[in-house]
């Protein structure tokens, strides 16, 4: 059951790759097709072709109408995507300033867009963690709810006793015409949170169990969430997770006013300047966490991995706003930790968003 499971897992982890590149080629653009017909009317608008493609609505002048043409399409868009990716993927790590410059000022054609690569680095990084987990652990889904099974039945025995204390000390008060209010409330607490990990270490739900004290914060989103928290924390884990994948380009609006701040003054960069630089730059870091999780993996020192999640993104930014908006070494470093601040904000914010929209 074990093997199955792990292949079930590298199965999706696949089809994650595989969707994320197919749909980051269509938003790419679908490119010159090799077989386009040239001459005749376009089938689409009715256009007479002088080219490859139409140039009235665009569409290619060829159609495929095979199945084998249809493979060939979703072989092409998983493992070429277009070629491009090997012309955007040294400047993304080592000169990401003069991609995000010469991607502005118009260079398109031998680089994969902003948006195409960040989606296509969400769809991996997901695939990724399904996989082999995350950088700082890769321990599979059948590991870690052994795990988290064998926590609980600890934790159950110590509560057994704890649980015995209380009822002895209940039964003195009791005798002694003394409020048992107090040992009633502690007996409450203390039984559902046996509760909980009697689901954990069932194997019913993985995870934590739930939690005595339920915090209240006056926001009612958050407060559902935290009460979704305490009675299920695997489903709760599960949405959230589902919600980061799905709401992930929520990142890039949550970024740009944070980055227009630090070029307020500047008259010859814009809005859409800023959002080409973010959307590239979470790109990247997303890759990063790819690379390192694959690392962790394959056996890499985590001190190593350490190293790199604590000064990679530190360097990376320098080196994108010096390079991209021309500035100079003293600009670019306190641009630097201004953006540091910024993407843990905004990191936040995006928290924030997610368990409210988890709670709902």
């Amino acid at each position: 059951m074990r093997t199955i499971g792990l292949m079930t897992g590298e199965f999706e982890a696949v089809a994650d790759v595989a969707t994320g590149a197919l749909a980051a080629r269509s938003i790419d653009g679908a490119g010159r097709d090799p077989h386009a017909a040239h001459g005749g009317a376009c089938l689409n608008c009715g256009t007479a072709l002088i080219g490859p493609h139409c140039h009235s609505c665009g569409q290619a002048g060829h159609v495929h109408r095979t199945a084998m043409a249809l493979f060939h399409d979703i072989a092409h868009g998983v493992f070429h995507f277009e070629g491009r990716i090997w012309h955007t993927l040294p400047l993304l790590f080592w000169h990401p300033g003069d991609l995000t410059r010469r991607y502005v000022h118009g260079e398109r054609v031998n680089f994969v867009s902003p948006m195409a690569l960040f989606l296509f680095s969400v769809f991996l990084m997901v695939a990724t963690f399904s996989w082999v987990g995350g950088p700082t652990g890769h321990k599979t889904k059948h590991e870690t709810s052994i795990e988290a099974q064998n926590d609980a039945k600890q934790e159950i025995q110590k509560d057994i006793a704890k649980l015995a204390d209380l009822q002895a000390k209940r039964a003195t008060a009791v005798t002694a015409a003394k409020s048992t209010e107090e040992i009633d409330e502690e007996i409450s607490d203390l039984q559902s949170e046996m509760t909980g990990l009697g689901f954990v270490a069932a194997g019913q739900a993985p995870g934590v169990a739930a939690v005595n004290f339920v915090p209240k914060s006056g926001v009612s989103g958050v407060d559902r969430f935290i009460e979704h928290a305490k009675r299920n924390p695997g489903l709760t884990a599960y949405k959230m997770q589902s919600s980061a994948y799905k709401f992930s380009w929520a990142l890039i609006p949550i970024s740009l006013p944070f980055i227009w701040m630090l070029f307020m003054f500047r008259r010859d960069v814009g809005m859409y300047d800023h959002a080409i630089f973010a959307t590239y730059s979470l790109s990247a870091m997303t890759l990063m966490v790819v690379a390192l999780s694959v690392a962790a993996a394959i056996g890499i020192w985590q001190a190593l991995i350490w190293l790199t999640l604590l000064f990679f993104p530190p360097w990376h930014m320098y080196r994108q706003l010096k390079e991209a908006y021309g500035l100079g070494r003293f600009s670019a470093i306190w641009r630097t930790f201004a953006l540091i601040i910024a993407a843990y904000t905004s990191a936040l914010i995006f928290f924030i968003f997610l368990t409210v929209s988890a709670g709902h």
